[in-house]
């Protein structure tokens, strides 16, 4: 059983947890279980902020992100919430000036939840339960995405009559390779399970309980944090860059990064212990 313990500087948020699992580890918990973990604006613009603080915290190497409770990581948008916001009101505005409102909502919501795709440090994303909708568009933003069997997925979108427009749509297609797989569970919004999930590459493990997903994100992130931070996130970064650029934009982007970043102490440090056969410790970043 692994002790989390709270981390301070995060104790300010009203809808997330943010406890530290091990060293350099920061484990963020979704905490509206009473409400499946839906979001409401005020979620959306928090997370954003965490994963902003996050990105910048010396002290963090690896994040865990989950969803509290048992039924649920979150069962997407709190649908009643938005249709007394921005998206589903009656406005009296003329139709440009309601879309350009309608555009800069849409954005700030994309910006907020793609911060945990900039975040510098690796995110291990742990489903369970329920994971719709917005679940998909945060999974998609994480590196490492594992759930447990009874993880029950949908992109929910066209259900509620429109096109999912936070990540999945651009996300997506690109983690799996299947376009056809990718079109046919946002086209229908049909259900799809852990099993499936692992079959086509969206998630990379799948365990038997949510704690057995838990404890092995923590084993993963520990491993992570356990190594040389000016790689680990130089790794993230080029792999990022990787995935929207050409071969050759990626190869050039490489040799610019490391021209840098191969004469971090890190690189002496770690080509060392090799030869030492001893554990490397690595400083702040």
């Amino acid at each position: 059983m692994q002790v989390m313990s709270q981390l301070r500087e995060y104790s300010d948020f009203k809808h997330f947890l943010v406890s530290s699992p091990s060293e350099h580890v920061a484990h963020v918990e979704i905490n509206r279980p009473s409400k499946l973990n839906a979001f409401t604006e005020e979620m959306w613009i928090e997370l954003g902020r965490i994963f902003a603080k996050l990105s910048h915290d010396p002290d963090v190497r690896a994040v865990i992100f989950s969803g509290s409770g048992d039924r649920a990581f979150t069962a997407g948008l709190d649908v009643q919430a938005a249709s007394a916001g921005p998206i589903g009101s009656i406005s009296e505005l003329d139709v440009g000036r309601q879309a350009t409102k309608l555009r800069r909502h849409i954005l700030e919501f994309q910006d907020c939840i793609g911060q945990i795709e900039k975040c510098e440090k690796p995110v291990i994303c742990v489903m369970h339960g329920i994971s719709i909708g917005l679940a998909i568009d945060m999974s998609c933003c994480a590196d490492i995405r594992i759930c447990s069997k009874d993880t029950k997925f949908s992109v929910k979108e066209v259900d509620i009559g429109m096109a999912a427009d936070i990540g999945t749509l651009s996300r997506l297609p690109k983690i799996v390779s299947s376009l056809s797989w990718v079109k046919d569970v946002c086209l229908t919004a049909r259900g799809f399970s852990a099993e499936e999930a692992l079959d086509v590459g969206f998630v990379s493990q799948v365990l038997e309980t949510k704690a057995k997903a838990i404890e092995a994100a923590i084993k993963i992130s520990s491993l992570i944090s356990s190594k040389s931070p000016v790689a680990v996130q130089g790794t993230k970064e080029l792999l990022n860059h990787a995935r929207d650029n050409s071969v050759a934009d990626n190869l050039r982007y490489t040799s610019v990064w490391n021209q840098a970043m191969i004469q971090s102490s890190d690189f002496k440090a770690a080509l060392l212990s090799g030869l030492k056969k001893n554990k490397p410790r690595f400083e702040k970043l």
